[in-house]
């Protein structure tokens, strides 16, 4: 397993700046927690990971427990209690992935990169993590780097990306914007854009194959109709509330008998 000297990850303090920051973000909702989430990405944006610090912080803002922060930290996989490299490269091996090569992916960069799931390079460069589904199926197997998707890896290729991301050369995402950095993406995930929302293509061949099959079959989607006040049958939107109601309030009614109920029950006497 590979680990590091505090001193190679000195974690930020949260400043002044930051500190207004994550008020901001919470002032963002009708109800604040419901910043909890950019809140915590903010956190890991300046310190690499979720702290002690970062949880009673967001805490005493939102009027929380440090318990619930932490439940909610601990929860989500994109939250991380330890310090991160550079980039987070993600190797999907979810069943299409899998069975495309992304086990072999993962494998080949474990022995790569020296590290196992969820550890870091020892130059600090590379946090490696097998990852769960991508929603990227059509273009399997699939590898992110800080979230930005690189389509249609093979061991080589997937190896040659990780080195140039060490090299600290310019890396495009064939889908997206040009890779900056694990930190600079918590920063754009936590509500704070960076430029680059329009950079680079917003779909892939296969997502286009569809919509060119399409155009030249001549298919469209069925015009929405104007909104006219009815629904189906004619039927008002007062007339269908109020048969929703009418069948919720039925099925409720179904739900509290018991078997007795239904069947007749016994006499009492």
């Amino acid at each position: 397993m590979v680990t590091q000297t505090p001193t190679e990850h000195a974690e930020t303090p949260i400043g002044p700046t930051t500190l207004a920051e994550l008020k901001e973000l919470a002032g963002r909702y009708p109800q604040s927690r419901s910043a909890l989430l950019p809140m915590l990405h903010l956190v890991q944006s300046v310190q690499g990971r979720v702290t002690t610090e970062g949880i009673e912080t967001c805490a005493r803002i939102l009027d929380l427990s440090e318990a619930e922060v932490s439940a909610v930290a601990t929860f989500y996989t994109m939250y991380k209690r330890r310090p991160m490299g550079t980039h987070h490269v993600g190797v999907c091996t979810n069943t299409l992935c899998a069975v495309m090569g992304g086990d072999e992916i993962f494998e080949r960069l474990c022995g790569h990169l020296d590290v196992g799931n969820d550890e870091t390079t020892a130059d600090g460069a590379i946090t490696l993590e097998r990852v769960e589904c991508n929603a990227a199926c059509d273009f399997a197997p699939v590898v992110m780097v800080n979230w930005e998707f690189f389509d249609q890896q093979t061991p080589e290729s997937a190896i040659d990306l990780v080195e140039r991301l060490r090299a600290g050369e310019r890396v495009a995402s064939p889908r997206g914007a040009q890779i900056t950095s694990w930190r600079e993406a918590e920063r754009v995930l936590a509500g704070f854009e960076d430029g680059r929302v329009d950079e680079g293509p917003a779909a892939g061949e296969a997502s286009l194959a569809g919509l060119r099959i399409a155009q030249e079959r001549g298919w469209e989607a069925p015009p929405l109709e104007e909104d006219s006040g009815t629904g189906r049958g004619g039927e008002t939107k007062q007339e269908a509330a109020a048969e929703a109601d009418t069948q919720r309030a039925e099925a409720e009614t179904v739900a509290e008998q018991s078997p007795a109920d239904v069947e007749g029950g016994a006499d009492d006497d």
